[in-house]
């Protein structure tokens, strides 16, 4: 009997504390991602109550930035690159001061108009910090395990869709193969992450769908159609930003000179359209897309221009949001093409979209079952496999290995 003790002991009582390891870390970044979060929120309404007291100094607000990063941030100007490197064992630690770069250089970002997301940053700050945890603890291959551990509860964090942020975490370093041994402590860092911001006070939307829609023959087609645009779409996003970012590298090597012209470029445009509606997340974007607000035509693909050209002049985020955003805002346009309600046709923008332009299956159906709902579930993986198969194995994240 105690032969058989210690055996499960010795099976089971490594994966116990690992588990338990991702509770505290889990409510860390939780709480550095609430701070993060509502610091964003802030920055955005400011902006859209007085968008003229900012946009205009976009390109100041960037020069300031870049700046800083050369001056201070050393290889923390690598943000999610320097991440995957440390995944991949190519590089050994990720500094400390990437957490405040990254927060600061976001909230700046998006104060001042340019188009950007954040969840770039909420992954870098749970990579960060479990990372540095995970190097003073006693488990095999701690680095990788609490790397995605950290990744999981960061994207839960602020998110707050823990089953999703699992998958996606332990997905994300290589296209088509999960690290299932950061399973444990993913979970409970992702879901005490997600736990803690909501008592935090943290929001995030969620849109629960009115629609009801069978999946007959014609459906299924319709979906089938809608897919294979979404992941069209979402490829040519990450496309566009690697070879823009390259270009614009090339072109204007010194960081400062390119980030103020390009901010200058960038300011202009988003005073001139409707005085900043591209600036930001998009979370206005998709919000009027499933509470019946004006979506025009055109706007899916201005943000995805104006996304492209922010991240590649250099400010600071991500790009999921933004990829939501023209998900959500194009289904809006496609829905009435194609007779399906416009709520669910943009639901399914929303995940596919995100799906094709990040080259993950998985985390996009889960993430569309969290935020509108588990019955939608056959919508989201018709969709999303049909946009993951046309998608080329494009990704904004460049660093992605490919099995």
């Amino acid at each position: 009997m105690k032969e058989k003790v210690n055996r499960v002991f010795r099976t089971y009582g490594g994966l116990f504390l690992l588990g338990a390891a991702g509770i505290p870390i889990g409510a860390v970044v939780g709480v550095i991602e609430t701070f993060f979060g509502r610091g964003l929120l802030l920055m955005s309404r400011t902006r859209e109550q007085h968008p003229l007291y900012f946009i205009p100094f976009l390109a100041l607000a960037g020069v300031f930035i870049a700046y800083c990063y050369m001056k201070f941030g050393g290889k923390s100007s690598q943000g999610m690159n320097l991440v995957f490197e440390v995944g991949q064992g190519e590089e050994e630690i990720i500094p400390k001061r990437l957490i405040p770069f990254s927060i600061l250089g976001t909230w700046l970002s998006n104060l001042f108009g340019a188009s950007t997301g954040r969840e770039g940053v909420a992954m870098q700050i749970g990579a960060t910090f479990s990372h540095w945890v995970g190097r003073r603890l006693p488990f095999k291959d701690a680095s990788n395990i609490f790397l995605v551990t950290g990744l999981a509860a960061g994207f839960a964090g602020l998110f707050q869709t823990p089953i999703a942020a699992v998958v996606f975490a332990m997905g994300i370093m290589t296209a088509g193969v999960l690290e299932y041994e950061a399973l444990i402590p993913a979970f409970t860092a992702a879901y005490t992450a997600c736990e803690v911001s909501k008592a935090l006070g943290l929001k995030n939307t969620a849109f629960a769908l009115s629609a009801d829609q069978t999946i007959n023959v014609s459906v299924f087609w319709k979906i089938i159609v809608l897919g294979m645009i979404f992941g069209i779409v979402g490829a040519a996003f990450a496309w566009c930003l690697k070879w823009t970012k390259k270009l614009v590298a090339d072109k204007i090597s010194n960081p400062m000179i390119r980030i103020a012209v390009m901010g200058a470029v960038i300011s202009i445009c988003m005073l001139i359209l409707y005085q900043g509606r591209y600036s930001g997340t998009g979370s206005n974007l998709i919000t009027d897309s499933f509470t019946g607000g004006k979506i025009y035509r055109y706007d899916w693909l201005l943000k995805f221009i104006l996304t492209v050209v922010s991240l590649s002049a250099g400010f600071q985020g991500g790009e999921v949001t933004p990829l939501f955003a023209i998900g959500s805002s194009l289904g809006v346009v496609l829905a009435g093409i194609f007779h399906l309600p416009v709520e669910l046709v943009a639901a399914m923008g929303y995940v596919s979209v995100f799906a094709a332009g990040t080259n993950t299956f998985f985390a996009p159906v889960l993430i569309g079952a969290e935020v509108f709902g588990f019955q939608f579930l056959p919508h989201f993986f018709i969709v999303c496999t049909i946009a993951y198969a046309f998608n080329m194995n494009k990704s904004i994240y460049t660093m992605q290995r490919i099995r």
